[in-house]
């Protein structure tokens, strides 16, 4: 039994799905499968019920799966027991903008002896990471809990509306999202960003119209050239702080009329034993801001 196939068996466990969790293990699809069936004929028992239309843990596979969990959560504080400290490990994502320099600028006050490793991943990368203590600690924009973490509040971030700049409505000062309802909506799917999603489309909804989608560019540069193209009248949202820092003349950002949308931002960090370390993270970003006053 390898550490590699009870990573591969605990991804597929939380994806149900062989191929998102290929694609969140950053490998081909058939590797994935062959490794958990290696496990399986080790075991000898099923892990999965596996049909054309559904992935499945089996009993073993729900007895196996915190043991899983583990056994790669020991296997991570071995590492981290022996390697050197190099500081903070902290997993960030975009648009964080200026909350992300006064901490770092406080942090480098506080402590200045304290070296900050800051790392870019996805949402579920991070909190995994932070899970199993590759991380100390990471900013998500969900309070939702998470196996091995739990989530400390911190503030709201608002969210602007991006379309192109030549649009009648971009001589606006603010937007009702009801005036958003003729444009095409252009945002991530769900599964990478699901907090965002339901927020935007749900206010939607509450405006009293389903947004209609636009094809998803990929980076938000992407999506920003083609919105900034104006062939198809589009929308979407970017954080306010990101975009007071984006250079994109073709594009205008308008902020949202009150009570405006705003996702919580938190730090997710090991429910468990948290390292010494995030002690004086936690003293730098008391003194952050956490509510709306400077964002506007």
């Amino acid at each position: 039994m390898e550490p590699r196939q009870l990573r591969y068996f605990v991804t597929v466990a939380e994806e149900l799905h062989f191929g998102r969790a290929a694609d969140r293990l950053h490998i081909v699809q058939s590797a994935v499968s062959q490794q958990v069936q290696r496990l399986e004929r080790e075991l000898g028992a099923d892990l999965f019920d596996r049909s054309p239309r559904h992935v499945r843990l089996t009993g073993a596979g729900e007895r196996l799966l915190p043991e899983a969990r583990a056994v790669l959560a020991a296997a991570e504080r071995a590492r981290a027991a022996v390697r050197e400290q190099t500081g903070l490990r902290l997993g960030t994502s975009t648009g964080l903008g200026e909350h992300l320099d006064r901490l770092l600028g406080d942090l480098a006050v506080l402590a200045p002896d304290t070296s900050v490793q800051l790392v870019s991943a996805p949402a579920r990368d991070r909190l995994e990471q932070v899970a199993d203590g590759r991380l100390d600690a990471a900013f998500v924009r969900s309070l939702e809990p998470a196996p091995g973490v739990r989530i400390l509040p911190l503030w709201k971030d608002p969210l602007v509306a991006a379309l192109p700049a030549a649009h009648p409505l971009a001589r606006e000062t603010e937007l009702a999202i009801s005036d958003l309802a003729g444009l095409r909506l252009c945002i991530t799917a769900r599964r990478n960003n699901p907090a965002l999603v339901d927020l935007v489309v749900g206010a939607c909804h509450s405006a009293g119209f389903e947004p209609l989608p636009a094809p998803v560019g990929g980076s938000l540069q992407n999506t920003l050239a083609t919105i900034g193209a104006g062939s198809i009248p589009m929308w979407t949202v970017v954080y306010a702080a990101h975009a007071r820092v984006l250079l994109s003349p073709r594009v205008a950002f308008r902020p949202f009329r009150a009570p405006g949308l705003a996702l919580p931002i938190g730090l997710a960090v090991r429910r468990e034993t948290p390292p010494a370390a995030l002690e004086v993270l936690l003293q730098a970003l008391t003194a952050l801001p956490t509510g709306n006053d400077h964002e506007n």
